[in-house]
């Protein structure tokens, strides 16, 4: 089954009782049993929904896993799957993170004995020096937030075996229709699904999928014992968006083109991260792994007074905190998504304040490329 075949009739997409083309909101909390533990399926909707049930079988047909699971929030998905590791053990990030991944490993998860080290992980040879005895998985996004670096997942793969760690990765920004972690050597893909799965900016969710029978059962595990699941609403909702994901990231990224070209002959944009630029660091190996190159883009205007005034000028971009929507959004990374992470940090990673970064839409290209040209002014 090919990609959009997939999306529209992967997993389970109907009611067989009924005949629905829909799943049902299964709106229940229990179940009746036919006797003490002699149940048709679900005993209780934390451990498992009949709604919840379908977009988790979408979700591994998606990555070409051996199961899904869905969550209440992106950072719900990402705490469970850190919960898989132990106190005293040690993990590797990528250092361009989302700040609410850096917050969650720096002022939540290091106070429970989790030991973490941020690098570059573009460049192997940063990963390999980085590996301690005590080292158990590798957490890498690709490309970054915000500044759209590009991770060789083949490379990290290869690493992630020699040293028998779990090889995690953050495909929130490639989606599922352009990049494929677990067929690249992940064990375990993971989304905010609030971005681009649900793709409407009406539902906070996080996905996971995983490569074995073994991390599937220590997944529902945690994910029943922790308990911050999907409800069936928000499920549907996913479900519905998924039906269009590729319709909508073919749209998007057709526009991203045409507003690269066009900041990139900006004489106010000093510069323009993109992985399809083909003077981007990482643009090969994004071409080689990934089958696009996506709706985000990040361009420095040289200060955070312009960058503001750009903010406040725009007319068809959101200014808010997200990303993957229909509509276009507009944020100041430095200021918002990335404001829990240190300024001396920012300023190492490169996170300037006049970084501006933009989640493109399916608005038509010129009337963005309007937007962007009145708001940068004269």
């Amino acid at each position: 089954m090919r990609s959009k075949t997939k999306m529209v009739h992967g997993g389970i997409t109907r009611d067989e009782q009924t005949g629905a083309v829909s799943v049902p909101i299964y709106q229940v909390s229990t179940y009746k049993q036919d006797g003490v533990g002699d149940f048709r399926g679900y005993e209780y909707s934390r451990t498992g929904n009949p709604t919840r049930h379908a977009l988790e079988t979408v979700i591994a047909d998606l990555e070409n896993g051996k199961h899904g699971f869905a969550f209440g929030s992106g950072m719900a998905a990402i705490t469970t799957v850190m919960m898989l590791l132990h106190a005293g053990e040690h993990v590797i990030l990528t250092d361009d993170v989302y700040g609410g991944s850096y917050r969650l490993m720096t002022k939540v998860l290091n106070r429970f004995e989790l030991n973490h080290t941020f690098v570059d992980t573009s460049k192997p040879a940063n990963v390999e020096d980085a590996i301690q005895s005590n080292t158990k998985a590798l957490f890498i996004e690709t490309p970054t937030n915000p500044l759209l670096k590009i991770t060789d997942l083949n490379k990290m793969a290869e690493i992630a075996k020699k040293h028998n760690l779990l090889l995690i990765v953050d495909n929130t920004f490639a989606t599922s229709y352009w990049q494929q972690p677990l067929d690249l050597g992940a064990d375990i893909v993971l989304h905010s699904a609030t971005k681009y799965i649900g793709g409407h900016s009406d539902v906070v969710a996080g996905v996971v999928a995983v490569k074995t029978k073994e991390l599937a059962e220590k997944i529902h595990f945690l994910q029943n014992s922790v308990g911050a699941v999907l409800g069936p609403q928000d499920s549907w909702l996913l479900m519905r968006g998924i039906k269009t994901l590729a319709l909508r990231m073919e749209a998007i990224e057709a526009n991203s083109k045409k507003l690269v070209e066009y900041l990139l002959s900006h004489p106010k944009v000093s510069s323009v991260y993109y992985p399809g630029i083909e003077t981007h660091p990482g643009h090969q190996i994004a071409k080689s792994q990934s089958n696009g190159f996506g709706g985000m883009i990040s361009f420095d205007v040289g200060s955070e007074d312009l960058a503001e005034d750009v903010l406040k000028r725009v007319k068809y971009f959101t200014l808010a905190e997200s990303l993957g929507a229909v509509e276009s959004l507009i944020s100041l990374p430095a200021k918002m998504t990335h404001a829990s992470i240190p300024a001396e940090r920012r300023a190492e990673l490169g996170i300037t304040d006049g970084l501006i970064r933009i989640s493109v839409g399916i608005e038509d290209a010129e009337d963005l490329i309007e937007d962007l040209e009145q708001a940068l002014g004269d």
